[in-house]
């Protein structure tokens, strides 16, 4: 199997945006040194500012897994208990 690629867009609760547009730039900085992170990229729209559009690359399922898990036990994780994720996520034949 090859890469996992995740493309969505969460939906930030108005009255958490500024707690978890702060912690963003940690997560996204966290996860960015996680061993098979090929792109991690989060962008918050501007025309709606409590929508973000996420794009992330893994090298394999086991650099996805381990990403998953560490989120769920992170501060990320706990900020965001309550932010709606719309994600799809497919894998690559080996590149």
């Amino acid at each position: 199997m090859g890469k996992v690629i995740l493309q969505g867009f969460i939906v930030v609760p108005e009255d958490e945006l500024n707690i978890v547009s702060k912690a963003l730039e940690k997560h996204v900085a966290l996860t960015k040194q996680e061993p098979g992170c090929l792109v991690f990229n989060v962008n918050q729209r501007s025309h709606s500012p409590c929508y973000f559009d996420v794009y992330e690359e893994f090298s394999n399922n086991n650099a996805f897994e381990h990403h998953q898990r560490r989120v769920t036990a992170s501060e990320w994780g706990r900020i965001t208990v309550n932010v709606e994720r719309h994600y799809e996520v497919w894998h690559t034949e080996n590149d």
